[in-house]
């Protein structure tokens, strides 16, 4: 989350006065993330998020998350659900912005993950899958392989400011993973963006799963790859095997994985760092003047998409290998 558009109060309450969810109280921005302006809201009727939604997210593409957090929803996932106004509509206009309210979840992110944490989040991720099987509605991921080289190309004039010799590793690792990447792996609704971040806690308990605003349309093991890059890594960028094999083998009593797709995970996961090294590499050299965001690092993905390229198979992520999975 982050805030790139400021709100104004006297702006807000107009807005809200559309909405059955009481009186402004106060709001604040959130200033986590990187894609879209956030608040918390405080009202008389309780807490709420307002998302204003930024110039990288598509206004056709915003019937098919508020669509997705429902379908979710009624399938068993604790996720945000989109407030509708009195109209009917959960989607409106503030600030010259897009803008949605969202319910409110109890719980905290983890900061530092544990073994149980990485748990629920596989075994969360696979329940996603499942009940996002039937949802109707299709979304491309715009960040899939193929927008890989224009985020490079994007980026490249000043790649090796951030870190010398940067501009050539990249480029050779996207010109070996655009030869080599798959396409006939089982498919379906990815959250594509399941960090830690993204999940609620309370104490060891998982409370839901937020931010679905890189849902899509891909490969599961790709999403599982995300996650492996996403929650097994330690602060001193060492691969934690035991968080590994926490969150494989609870995704894997949900949705196993097949044969095919266990072989696919170690090249999915140097795509999945790669897909974020080159998104964390452009909104670091691209930070709007005064927006209260603060980028990530871009440098945390290239650690971990060397530790990735020396990966042989998933027995290196401390499980079994096709269809021994446990």
């Amino acid at each position: 989350m982050a805030v790139y558009t400021d709100v104004a109060a006297e702006e807000l309450a107009d807005f809200l006065k559309a909405y059955d969810i009481g009186e402004l109280l106060s709001y604040k921005g959130i200033a986590e993330g990187v894609e879209n302006s956030n608040y918390l809201l405080h009202t008389t009727a309780g807490s709420f998020f307002l998302t204003l939604y930024e110039k990288r997210v598509a206004v056709d593409d915003l019937p098919f998350f508020l669509g997705l957090m429902g379908h979710l929803a009624m399938h068993g996932i604790v996720c945000p659900q989109p407030v509708k106004a009195r109209s009917g509509e959960t989607l409106g206009y503030l600030a010259g912005r897009p803008a949605a309210i969202i319910d409110f979840l109890e719980g905290v992110w983890p900061r530092k993950p544990n073994v149980t944490h990485c748990a629920a989040a596989g075994e969360a991720l696979a329940k996603l899958h499942l009940a996002g099987r039937d949802f109707p509605m299709r979304r491309a991921n715009a960040l899939s392989v193929s927008s890989w080289r224009p985020l490079f190309e994007q980026a490249a004039p000043c790649v090796d400011t951030v870190q010398h010799g940067l501009h050539d590793f990249l480029k050779a690792e996207l010109d070996y993973l655009e030869r080599r990447w798959p396409d006939n792996l089982p498919a379906g609704i990815v959250h594509a963006d399941l960090f830690p971040d993204n999940v609620l806690f309370l104490g060891d308990r998982l409370s839901g799963l937020i931010d679905f605003y890189f849902a899509c349309n891909d490969f599961f093991s790709y999403d599982v790859a995300i996650c492996l890059n996403a929650w097994c890594f330690e602060p001193d960028h060492s691969f934690n095997v035991t968080k590994a094999r926490a969150l494989l083998g609870a995704y894997n009593r949900e949705r196993a994985l097949s044969g095919a797709e266990q072989a696919a995970l170690p090249l999915l996961a140097r795509g999945a760092a790669l897909r974020f090294l080159l998104t964390r590499l452009v909104d670091f050299l691209n930070v709007p003047a005064g927006a209260l965001v603060k980028p990530k690092d871009p440098l945390e993905y290239v650690r971990k998409l060397r530790f990735q390229q020396s990966v042989g198979n998933i027995r290196e992520y401390g499980v079994a290998a096709s269809g021994l999975l446990v």
